[in-house]
């Protein structure tokens, strides 16, 4: 079934709202925000496959009593098509409200209270993502970097300085998002703050997500936004350290872009991705002043 006529008839003739953008991948999901009556606005998430809502029910489940974290209202599946409606946390998220240092806060403080709960349930890996994943893959990164460079307007000399940067310091497993970027965090109208997509979540280093948190809080709200994320925290990185994270990260937001044009559905170039790796590098590097 296609995942507006779903969206309609779970609306039950109210109104639909198409959430998920004009840049949707082969395969995505589909979120819309519906309307029915008196139940006011809901959230539809419409899932490319049902290993998608499977992860995210599982990590939903393990982390429910966290506050800042979506509650799933109704499932279903209709025709194989599998969703989920959740609460609707807000209409605006860290990306559209730049500059907001206490909106910021309060990101860092419910990523901290994700890490400090018990692992366990969240995963069935025995072992999680560790310091020698974190190596092994940093390296096979960089390779497949150097694959696609040509279709990302990589130079040569750039990814061969980021193959040399040490890989970041990665500490013990613990339940991780894996992907807080600004856009994940919903903000509602009263200033509460929601974590959502949750179907990557395993066990990761904290710096795992912390780094790339304050790496793209940095990016789109400013530095005080990153600084008031660390405050909430409860833990500021060292730079040189979230540098080797951001080295990682850029590195693996490129070859999925690569990976990405292959499948012909994205064709943007990607210079300021390519100058975030080479001030990363830079800072991995070089002495600080």
């Amino acid at each position: 079934m296609d995942a507006y006529e779903l969206a309609t008839r779970l609306a039950v003739g109210g109104r639909v709202q198409d959430l998920t953008g004009p840049n949707r991948r082969v395969g995505a999901n589909h979120l819309y925000r519906i309307w029915t009556d008196g139940d006011g606005s809901r959230i539809l998430k419409v899932y490319g496959t049902p290993a998608r809502e499977r992860r995210e029910r599982h990590a939903l489940d393990a982390l429910s009593s966290i506050d800042g974290i979506p509650r799933i209202i109704d499932r279903g599946i209709v025709e194989g098509t599998v969703w989920a409606t959740f609460a609707d946390a807000g209409r605006w998220n860290l990306a559209t409200l730049p500059e907001n240092s206490g909106l910021a806060q309060k990101a860092g403080e419910i990523l901290r209270t994700v890490h400090d709960s018990a692992p366990n349930p969240l995963s069935n890996l025995s072992r999680g993502i560790d310091q020698e994943w974190v190596t092994i893959d940093f390296a096979s990164t960089m390779r497949r970097l150097l694959r696609y460079r040509g279709k990302l307007g990589v130079p040569l000399d750039l990814i061969e300085a980021a193959s040399n940067v040490t890989p970041p310091f990665a500490s013990e497993p613990r339940a991780a998002h894996t992907d807080p970027g600004p856009r994940n965090f919903l903000v509602d109208d009263d200033g509460n703050v929601t974590l959502i997509n949750w179907e990557w979540a395993t066990l990761a280093p904290p710096e795992w997500d912390l780094s790339k948190a304050i790496w793209l809080v940095g990016r789109s709200s400013g530095p005080q936004a990153a600084e008031a994320l660390q405050r909430g925290y409860g833990k500021s990185m060292d730079p040189a350290q979230l540098d080797r994270w951001v080295v990682y990260h850029a590195a693996m937001n490129l070859v999925y872009e690569a990976e990405q044009q292959l499948s012909g559905v994205s064709k943007e170039p990607y210079q300021d991705l390519v100058a975030e790796l080479q001030r990363a590098v830079a800072g991995a590097t070089g002495p600080r002043v």
